[in-house]
């Protein structure tokens, strides 16, 4: 017997209240899952005392390091800049993979023109998708970055789980340097000179040199732990140029992530980090109670050049019965730190090829098969001849260029090469970067030939389509 004309009104409409129930079910749930917060970053000068002396920084919101951004996978912040400061500025999201939204991404001159001094306004749109774990965020124009930098905490969906037991707390280890000169200063003399950068007076661990440096020791970064509780830290590179070692006196360290994504979990008595590269360590506090151990960074360099040979300390303190003393270096042991020596490479590639990712069901690695296009890129130093007239600092009298392919890059100054691509506006990049070196020879040999020691010099870039799969070698 065929429904009558109400009953089958009354399905539909049954249908569609149950259609309309479950896209809402969808939505609130995907609300749930991924946020928009936002963050207002105002630029500023501010004074701030290391090393017996008092000069104004670059800062954002007046501290240093800056604040720490808290975020959820597959989140978006807006980030509201505002420049007080009398330079340019941008600032860059380290390791976020911006999908198809490059305009917030920060380099200067590349992605977007500077935020101007003296007021100049710039709200960033940060995408997070697959990343989780540790990032940063850092200054992207000339070397502001040496101390406006602040650490993205990505945790895992709400709802989702860490891939390790859940520590008791977590917090950011933030490597950088101090200057005693103005930093702007130091980077004209060093533009202008062409030779080596000065070498900074202190290595700082969340901003603070330690007790090895004048003037440090009663300001040193302390951690307090519990005793039997477990800690996860946040290791961030943020020196300008240099690899670090780190190690905790007494500690083994357990490596669960690096830049954004899980790794295999490893034990290790000390850390290799790269400038830029973040590192996720769990800390097992099981040493007796009332007691303090040395936290210590040091500088990795296999190069002829100048480094900072000094080492930046930190204190792990246990807390009594959830009561916290007042920790001192004299109750430490600084011998017992597990560093390396300066120059010593086996130690430095022995850490770093121990990484493997996680790559389980949850956490999977999606790893082209197949390369449409092959790059072959060759990173050097190079020479350029002083100019007529001048004195400069480099070897033989030259100054030192970096160069990818032997093409040395020259930034743009009259607008941004992302809007100019975007806009089809000539005449501010070249479209021809080289796909391979112009010449091939022992790219390892100490001796270079001389004729490929200056390189070309231009912006240029690849024109590649973005939905090729690339296989680049270096």
């Amino acid at each position: 017997m065929p429904p009558s004309s109400s009953s089958a009104a009354a399905f539909l409409s049954f249908q569609l209240l149950g259609l309309v129930l479950f896209c809402s079910f969808l939505h609130g749930h995907a609300a749930a899952a991924a946020a928009i917060r936002h963050h207002t970053f105002v630029v500023e000068e501010a004074p701030y005392t290391r090393l017996c002396s008092t000069k104004n920084i670059m800062t954002i919101n007046g501290n240093f390091p800056g604040e720490t951004l808290h975020v959820h996978r597959g989140d978006t912040l807006i980030v509201h800049v505002v420049n007080r400061s009398p330079h340019n500025i941008t600032i860059h999201w380290h390791g976020v993979n911006q999908p198809r939204y490059p305009w917030a991404d920060g380099p200067e001159y590349i992605t977007q023109c500077p935020i101007q001094p003296g007021g100049g306004k710039f709200s960033q749109k940060v995408i997070f998708t697959t990343e989780e774990g540790t990032l940063w965020w850092h200054a992207h124009s000339e070397w502001t970055r040496a101390t406006v930098y602040g650490a993205i905490i990505v945790y895992p969906k709400k709802g989702h789980a860490y891939p390790f037991p859940k520590p008791h707390a977590d917090l950011p280890i933030i490597f950088g340097e101090w200057w005693k000169q103005d930093i702007f200063e130091l980077f004209d003399d060093f533009r202008r000179s062409g030779g080596d950068p000065l070498v900074s007076h202190a290595i700082t661990i969340n901003g603070q040199p330690g007790d090895r440096y004048n003037c440090s020791g009663q300001d040193m970064f302390k951690l307090a732990v519990d005793q039997g509780k477990t800690y996860l830290l946040r290791l961030i590179n943020a020196a300008m140029q240099d690899i670090l070692f780190f190690s905790i006196a007494g500690h083994q360290l357990t490596v669960v992530g690096t830049d954004g994504t899980y790794t295999k979990p490893f034990k290790s008595d000390y850390i290799t980090i790269s400038p830029g590269q973040t590192i996720d360590v769990l800390l097992r506090a099981d040493h007796p109670i009332a007691a303090s151990y040395y936290m210590a960074a040091k500088f990795y360099s296999s190069a002829r050049a100048a480094v900072n040979l000094n080492t930046t300390t930190a204190l792990l303190h246990y807390t009594t019965n959830n009561t916290t003393t007042t920790p001192t270096a004299a109750a430490a042991n600084f011998s017992a730190v597990s560093l390396s020596a300066t120059a010593d490479t086996n130690a430095s590639v022995a850490f770093t090829a121990r990484f493997r990712s996680l790559a389980d069901k949850k956490h999977p690695v999606d790893v082209p098969q197949k390369a449409d296009t092959n790059l072959y890129f060759t990173l050097s130093m190079n020479a350029v001849p002083c100019p007529a007239g001048a004195t400069c600092a480099g070897p033989n009298g030259a100054r030192l260029a970096a160069s990818v392919n032997n093409v040395s890059l020259v930034l743009p100054t009259s607008m941004d090469v992302l809007g100019a691509y975007y806009r089809g506006i000539g005449g501010v990049y070249g479209d021809d970067f080289p796909s391979n070196p112009p010449v091939s020879f022992d790219f390892t040999n100490l001796t270079i030939p001389a004729v490929y020691r200056t390189p070309a010099t231009g912006n240029q870039v690849s024109g590649r389509n973005r939905r090729f799969y690339v296989k680049s070698k270096k």
